[in-house]
């Protein structure tokens, strides 16, 4: 008889089905698992044979095999513990298989018997409720499961309690749902003295979701700044907020069992790595830019990155998603992020201060941005100007308008983006930002006037055919915050002050 536990493997955001099997035959006592295991699966075996001793239960003398089907999918991490061990005692009779065919089952063993947490419960129990399965999983993650609904859920604290359970001698009772999370608190943009032309390029990019580079000295706040992007944006709808939770459980990053309303704000060190970053390494992790999936990606001193790391970056901004390919893997992870980046205007960081001039100057910033590729520049929309804060700012009061105030507007360009992407049958559009094609010259085609201006600008400057069609996306933001329904010369023009200068010609309108 062979004996059957249903599981499950990850590839990336995909969940996917493996049946656990068992056979117990005669021969030389041994234990074999089989299915292409990894070193923690294989290990299994010990932490397997441990936990039933800690039940007083000792394996039978026999030939042990286990399969772990399909043979041919590479099966990664600790989560085969727990069926392995259910697969086991059915086929010793311990269990009712009748019983475990119903359930799908994950989780770590202790040695002593305990159920450990393991990454990737909450999609696991998605997959589970749409397959019609009960799910078994470690009771430090019952309350993680509860969110995807379903019924049949047995979260216990250990491997004798779930035997107990299915024999009878114990109930489990459904775990409980954890509260969800209170209303998301982000640092109040009321905070930051002067910086007016900042402050609106940052409410700019968060009604738009655009990317955004600030150059500016040492100390000019462009890290403050950032920080509050996060509070202008409109808050986690229901189905994103799984979204989010779903990364985070992969990623072994949701604590608790609660869903959080925070928008991720993922702030990586400059001396990342690509896998760090877009995701990899031997069991293809998500990398922060999926970790900061429907959230804020910030990048700090954006030159002292790898250039590959950076490079890395800009099939994600373009479709939303990272592929993670690898000889023995090919995965995807979402990546629908709204990248944030900051640097100094060169090496030392002050270039054009008088009291502090750069000795090096001009060619130590153009070696210091030239570390940054054009087609990374380009896949930027916003390009700001963030110059040291002075004295009598600091000394000003704080300013009347804070995040409240800001994020109240951007909700409302928000909302008359959607509605609009719902009435053209874009459904899956949220900004401006991911407009493009035909349907960026439907929704953003500014008047005669505004069309003119974009030419000649597009033609001084030197602007890519993406160039242009990020100005028009930014153009399409600034009329939206003012209610207006089409996008006038006014609009663009404010669009291309945003822009980068062409390479040789100097950033943000400033020479080298």
């Amino acid at each position: 008889m062979v004996a059957r536990i249903a599981t499950v493997a990850f590839q990336g955001i995909e969940v996917l089905d493996v049946d656990v099997q068992v056979q117990m035959t005669g021969g030389l006592p041994a234990f074999a698992v089989v299915g292409l295991p990894d070193k923690a699966v294989a290990e299994s075996r010990e932490r397997v044979r441990a936990a039933l001793h800690a039940m007083g239960l000792a394996l039978p003398p026999k030939r042990i095999t286990v399969n772990l089907a399909p043979a041919d999918l590479a099966k990664e991490g600790s989560h085969f513990d727990l069926p392995i061990a259910l697969a086991l005692l059915t086929a010793m009779d311990v269990l009712p298989a009748d019983d475990m065919a119903r359930h799908l089952a994950l989780g770590e063993l202790a040695l002593d018997g305990a159920l450990a947490p393991v990454a990737g419960v909450l999609p696991a129990a998605v997959h589970a409720n749409a397959r019609g399965l009960g799910l078994v999983c470690p009771a430090a993650q019952g309350g993680e499961a509860t969110w995807a609904g379903g019924d049949g859920i047995l979260a216990p604290g250990s491997l004798l309690a779930l035997v107990n359970h299915f024999k009878g001698a114990q109930v489990l009772g459904p775990p409980a749902r954890p509260p969800a999370g209170g209303a998301a608190r982000y640092p109040d943009l009321a905070d930051i003295k002067g910086q007016e032309t900042a402050k609106r390029g940052l409410e700019i990019a968060a009604a738009g979701g655009h990317n955004l580079l600030m150059v500016g000295p040492p100390g000019a706040g462009k890290s403050m700044l950032a920080q509050r992007l996060p509070g202008l944006l409109p808050p986690l709808e229901p189905e994103e907020i799984l979204e989010v939770s779903m990364v985070q459980s992969l990623a072994g990053a949701l604590t608790g069992g609660g869903l959080s309303r925070q928008r991720p704000f993922r702030d990586p060190h400059h001396s990342a790595s690509l896998p760090a970053l877009v995701g990899g390494g031997m069991r293809a992790r998500p990398g922060e830019v999926s970790l900061a999936h429907l959230g804020v990606l910030f990048l700090d001193e954006l030159p002292e990155f790898q250039r590959a790391a950076l490079e890395s970056l800009r099939q994600p901004l373009e479709t939303g998603r990272v592929a993670v390919a690898r000889a023995n893997a090919h995965v995807t992870y979402p990546a629908r992020v709204q990248l944030v980046a900051a640097m100094n205007p060169c090496r030392c960081g002050y270039l054009g201060d008088a009291a502090q001039a750069c000795s090096k100057a001009p060619r130590c910033a153009e070696d210091y941005q030239n570390r940054i590729s054009g087609p990374l520049f380009d896949r930027i929309d916003l390009h700001l100007e963030v110059p040291a804060v002075s004295p009598l700012d600091l000394d000003l009061p704080p300013p009347a308008e804070g995040s409240a105030e800001v994020a109240a507007r951007v909700a409302a360009a928000r909302r008359i983006q959607s509605d609009r992407y719902r009435t053209l049958g874009a459904d899956g559009l949220r900004t401006n930002a991911q407009a493009d094609g035909e349907l960026l010259d439907k929704v953003a085609r500014p008047d005669d006037a505004g069309r003119r201006l974009l030419v000649e600008a597009a033609e001084r400057l030197g602007l890519s055919a993406r160039g242009y069609h990020r100005v028009l996306r930014v153009a399409r933001t600034l009329a939206d915050l003012e209610g207006a329904d089409g996008v006038a010369r006014l609009h663009v023009a404010e669009a291309l002050s945003f822009r980068r200068i062409a390479p040789g010609r100097g950033l943000l309108g400033s020479r080298f």
